[in-house]
């Protein structure tokens, strides 16, 4: 080791006792701040926070112990449903995935044209061969699959944005098995949860009952979200055993089922257990108190031995699924101006009240995205915008996503127009997400204290 020069070693030592342990201390401020701290400050004189490392995560930053605890009480979502594999991966996005089913099918049946060349093809689409996956091969299964158009399939790409999908190895690398199986054409729902987040902050969950990407609700990998189906279905091709002759069986532990059990004193269906869960993890309270937990690993569900409690929380969460899933949404006017109108979008004065409106122009492009607070306006371009938006509704998230901006930067993205069914579509997820927020509320207003009775 090279030797340091003694004038550089300064230490203020005296009448100090060395103790054993882990300790930690932050700097906050500017880089330069932190160097002239850094300079300034004796390790002797710092007030250190101790440190104890637990299992099974052995982290060296200060924990609430207390709360720790209290939270290991609940039960993780990996072991309540055991099945669960990483959203699907296709690493061919711009190719298996698109806006526009009828775009798509096009592409997959170009593949089997013989008179297109595999390089003309490779360069029309920007694709790009790999060890595993050669563009000769793969035309040559799609060319003899019968049932090819079967693979073109709607998949949940983003929060509230389904888009149609060829679901098939051939063309993506890891469609998941367990997807295929227990979810494709399957009558299923599926959270989504993320095992890790890159910040502070518990959105990370949604619903779906379509195959989902491993970055729907998933900013950064890191995010990558897990899907868990409420059911499992029997598939001859692997060893899986049912203990009845059963179209599907729960995906629930039997762990987990005797826990449920002993706390309630009966079994509650699967999908009130669903929903139960659904509606804790869309709890402001349970995200808040436990945020620092969530961050670093899947979330752990209490239970509660009170069955009005859990009962009225399974219904919250069934109207938060319904919401999620577009479905049975309360009667809100939606309306439009200056664009096609329907029987389903009459046409109302701008200024009525209690709607979400939408403002349209002749071409109702997405020339930009701006919030206007003021207005309560999202702004897509001159004289073209949708109004009557919060902006709590406007920043409302959905994982790593602010969902309302997304939906539209994407689009954006794709230099794509509104279409009227879009635009029908966008004012939906409005209304999902202003009533998810009241239903928020209100399952905090029937939680009334943590750890639950």
């Amino acid at each position: 080791m090279k030797d340091i020069p003694e004038e550089k070693v300064f230490f203020k030592a005296e009448n100090y006792q060395v103790k054993n342990g882990i300790f930690y201390y932050d700097l906050w401020g500017s880089r330069e701040s932190k160097y002239q701290q850094l300079k300034e400050l004796n390790i002797y004189e710092i007030k250190w926070e101790t440190v104890n490392p637990q299992s099974p995560f052995y982290l060296f930053t200060p924990q609430d112990t207390f709360l720790l605890e209290e939270y290991n009480q609940g039960y993780k979502i990996t072991d309540i449903m055991p099945i669960n594999v990483l959203g699907f991966q296709t690493h061919r996005d711009h190719f298996a995935i698109d806006f526009d089913r009828e775009n798509l099918y096009n592409r997959i049946d170009e593949m089997r044209d013989k008179n297109i060349s595999d390089d003309d093809f490779l360069t029309k689409y920007n694709l790009k061969e790999s060890s595993s996956w050669k563009i000769n091969k793969v035309r040559q299964n799609i060319k003899n699959d019968s049932q090819w158009e079967d693979k073109l399939i709607d998949c949940l790409y983003r929060p509230f944005d389904w888009r149609s999908c060829y679901y098939n190895s051939m063309i993506m690398d890891r469609p998941r098995r367990e997807l295929i199986n227990h979810v494709m054409g399957k009558d299923n729902l599926c959270l989504l949860a993320s095992r890790q987040k890159a910040t502070v902050g518990y959105y990370h969950c949604l619903v779906t009952n379509k195959p989902a990407n491993d970055c729907v609700i998933s900013a950064t990998s890191r995010e990558a979200n897990q899907v868990f189906p409420l059911y499992i279905y029997p598939d001859d091709n692997n060893e899986q055993i049912f203990t009845q002759k059963e179209d599907k069986q729960a995906n629930f532990s039997p762990k987990f089922i005797t826990a449920i059990t002993e706390k309630l004193g009966y079994i509650p269906t699967p999908e009130k257990i669903f929903y139960y869960i659904y509606s804790v993890l869309h709890s402001p309270n349970y995200r808040q108190r436990y945020a620092q937990f969530l961050k670093i690993d899947f979330p752990r569900i209490p239970l509660t031995s009170n069955q009005e409690l859990f009962n009225q929380l399974a219904n919250k969460g069934e109207i938060l699924v319904n919401l999620h899933l577009l479905k049975q949404l309360p009667d809100i006017k939606l309306t439009q101006s200056n664009f096609l109108a329907s029987e389903d979008l009459p046409i109302f004065d701008q200024e009525e009240k209690g709607i979400f409106h939408y403002q349209g122009n002749d071409k109702n492009e997405i020339k930009q995205i701006k919030y206007d607070e003021i207005e309560k306006r999202i702004i897509i371009d001159k004289d073209c915008y949708f109004t009557g938006i919060n902006r709590e509704l406007w920043e409302f998230k959905i994982g790593g996503y602010q969902v309302l901006d997304k939906w539209l930067k994407d689009r954006k993205k794709a230099n794509l127009t509104l279409s009227e069914s879009d635009i029908k579509h966008y004012q939906k997820v409005i209304i999902s997400l202003n009533e998810t927020m009241k239903i928020m509320e209100e399952i905090d207003q029937i939680i009334l204290q943590f750890p639950l009775p």
